[in-house]
């Protein structure tokens, strides 16, 4: 991290700093105790004022109790960002957002000191974070940027300042909390709106933009084809082989020829946890732990991926609920549930409440069962899933599915 003064550190935050003896800075900062090493900052959110001694002995160079945490956390995210010559590119969209930034960051890296958030660390917690691991010879930060509600990302690219900002799509997502597709759109656009003038905009062909003193790129349909079970993407070629990865790709690689980075002819991504991940099953089966969260446009393509990778095995989904839609979630639970049959799925567990609509979608599906919950779903899905079989398990954060999927992979060990 660029060091920050603790003096400085107090003209910013106020109240609730206190400092190691002799310590005059801080070269880190974390919000868990057990990754506190000498000279973080320990800032204690909700519980994490009952782990402030830990940090201290482990030799934190400060805590921090804040009165506001998001308030201190965008002033050291802000001070970071004052003292970096990276460039900053924002990634938001309402799918791929996090793969995206995955390939981005494994494509930059091979000829650039790049920083890229963990995980979903894309919020007004997560972003300073990242901001906060920058280093003087930084390159390039890349920022994934969360959407809960108008004003979020405005309030994030406030603090981040992206030079160039990537929009992936935009679909049926958190439409309780903005209303319809044009509120996605518009919630959205507060990362074109805060790029400065000479910005690269990265977004959709369909997607309009209002500014004529920007970069405008606008992203197709993606050329992709697989080789020796990799695919290529504007000559590149990725370790995998999952569809819906190939637009990922391809606006990754979009935002890298706007950093003006060679592209590399080859490139093996880590992606983040309980994204597609694939895992080995009993009798030669396959997992799609795609657990992380879930959207109409997302099961799409997941059902997609199922069927691509399944070939002539039998094909399960183990789908949750999908959350925040608004008054049309049971309507697209059922089309969802049409489009699993019309896949070829051979059995479909659905799980919450809303997944019911699965069922009502996918009247022809041969088996289908419900689970109120992810621990119910476990037994459930155990008594239908066979040695061979491809399954997708996949759902909103909210529903938990990870543990469906361990579960399976467990008996695979």
């Amino acid at each position: 991290m660029i060091p920050l003064r603790l003096d400085e550190i107090e003209t910013l935050i106020g109240g609730g700093l206190k400092a190691a003896p002799g310590a005059k800075e801080v070269t880190g900062v974390q919000v868990d105790s057990r990754r506190v090493e000498p000279g973080d900052l320990f800032v204690a959110v909700g519980k994490g004022i009952e782990f402030v001694e830990d940090a201290r002995a482990r030799g934190a160079a400060a805590t921090l109790v804040p009165e506001e945490p998001f308030a201190a956390f965008a002033a050291l995210g802000s001070a970071v960002r004052d003292r970096t010559a990276a460039r900053v590119v924002g990634i938001t969209g309402s799918t791929g957002k996090t793969s995206t930034k995955d390939i981005l960051a494994a494509i930059c890296a091979p000829t650039a000191r790049t920083v890229a958030n963990e995980a979903n660390f894309n919020n007004e917690i997560g972003v300073p974070l990242t901001l906060c691991r920058l280093e003087p010879d930084t390159e390039i930060c890349i920022l994934e940027l969360a959407m809960r509600g108008f004003g979020q990302i405005a309030d994030l690219c406030a603090i981040a300042r992206p030079d160039i900002g990537l929009v992936t799509n935009v679909g049926p997502v958190h439409l309780e909390l903005v209303g319809s597709l044009d509120g996605v759109r518009r919630a959205k656009s507060e990362l074109i709106a805060a790029l400065p003038p000479g910005g690269t905009a990265i977004v959709p062909v369909e997607f309009s933009v209002g500014r004529e003193d920007v970069e405008v790129v606008y992203l197709p349909e993606p050329e992709a084809r697989t080789e020796e079970g990799r695919t290529v993407v504007g000559g590149v070629s990725f370790n995998f082989t999952a569809p819906h990865q190939a637009a990922n790709a391809a606006a990754a690689l979009a935002a890298l020829d706007a950093l003006g980075l060679p592209r590399p002819q080859r490139v093996d991504v880590e992606f983040s946890r309980w994204r597609g991940e694939e895992l080995p099953l009993a009798g030669g089966g396959v997992l799609i732990n795609d657990a992380y969260n879930a959207n109409p446009d997302s099961m799409r393509a997941a059902l997609a991926h199922l069927v691509a990778l399944a070939g002539d095995r039998r094909r399960v989904a183990v789908l949750g609920e999908m959350a925040e839609l608004g008054p049309g979630g049971p309507g697209f639970h059922e089309e969802i549930g049409a489009e699993a049959e019309r896949r070829g799925l051979a059995a479909l567990v659905a799980v919450g409440n809303l997944a019911r609509g699965y069922l009502e979608g996918g009247r022809g599906i041969p088996v289908m069962e419900w689970a109120p919950d992810a621990e119910s779903a476990i037994a459930v899905v155990e008594g239908i899933v066979r040695p061979g079989d491809c399954v997708l398990v996949k759902a909103s954060r909210s529903v938990g599915l990870e543990r469906v999927a361990e579960a399976l992979a467990a008996v695979s060990a």
